[in-house]
């Protein structure tokens, strides 16, 4: 065969082949990883109206030495009645004017006992029970998950968080060699600054070598009622309640 034809041929061959690879899969589909970092608790506490914004700022550490920051700001509040709203927004780059969208809203109403969570994608909303306590106490110090973990808590002493008495807590949790695959024993640590007042945590910040640091406040903090339309499902939502497989949409 002369050299043009083989080199034709070979063309050819190579051509065929690479339409063949080309209309078969390659991979099969992937997940991914994918995180939730929560912001401030709020607990349905009566007569204690707020309202403000999460501002979380997340800080990880890489493996080749480069930080990654990102950070969002979520609207948070309750009522007199105890009802709380809170929304869930994506994580932008730091230092940046990109931003965040919108995820859901989430409605809990500890009188009606209901929680309604609206996706703002799909214009969905699905109604479950809401039970939960209106008080919290931490848990002692010591040992716990039989014996595989440590928790120390320490005082921070008292300071002023936008015009709100605050009282601030460490605590630190030690993880035992192996429990969560470790090949090191791992320290955690969570600081509080919480409100008698309001009964919730103005700041907390929380450093875990797996998951980074988050830095948490509630800012543009308001003593005010909150408008009452924030506790109701917007209109055009369709909403599915899963306590009696009712459909129906708010107007």
């Amino acid at each position: 065969m002369k050299p043009y034809a083989l080199l034709a041929v070979s063309l050819l061959l190579a051509c065929t082949l690479a339409a063949q690879e080309s209309d078969e899969p390659s991979r099969g589909p992937d997940g991914g990883t994918r995180f939730r970092v929560h912001g401030i608790q709020i607990l349905p506490a009566t007569a204690r109206p707020f309202s403000g914004r999460d501002n979380i700022e997340w800080t990880r550490n890489i493996e080749d030495g480069s930080v990654v920051t990102t950070h969002l700001f979520a609207t948070l509040a309750r009522d007199s009645q105890g009802r709380i709203y809170r929304e869930h927004v994506t994580f932008v780059p730091a230092n940046s004017n990109q931003p965040s969208r919108r995820i859901d809203m989430v409605l809990l109403d500890p009188v009606t006992h209901t929680g309604t969570t609206c996706i703002i994608a799909t214009r969905q909303c699905t109604i479950t029970n809401y039970y939960t306590p209106t008080s919290f106490t931490p848990p002692p110090v010591g040992p716990f998950d039989k014996g595989t973990r440590s928790l120390a808590r320490e005082s921070l002493g008292t300071d002023s968080i936008d015009g709100f008495n605050v009282v601030g807590t460490r605590e630190t949790i030690s993880i035992n060699l192996g429990v969560v695959g470790n090949s090191q024993p791992l320290v955690t640590t969570r600081e509080f600054w919480y409100s008698p007042d309001l009964q919730v945590n103005l700041s907390v910040t929380r450093k875990d070598p797996r998951e980074g640091t988050q830095v948490i406040h509630i800012v543009d903090l308001s003593r005010s009622e909150p408008d009452p339309a924030m506790f109701q499902v917007p209109a055009g939502f369709v909403v599915q309640d899963l306590r009696r497989g009712n459909t129906k949409t708010e107007q």
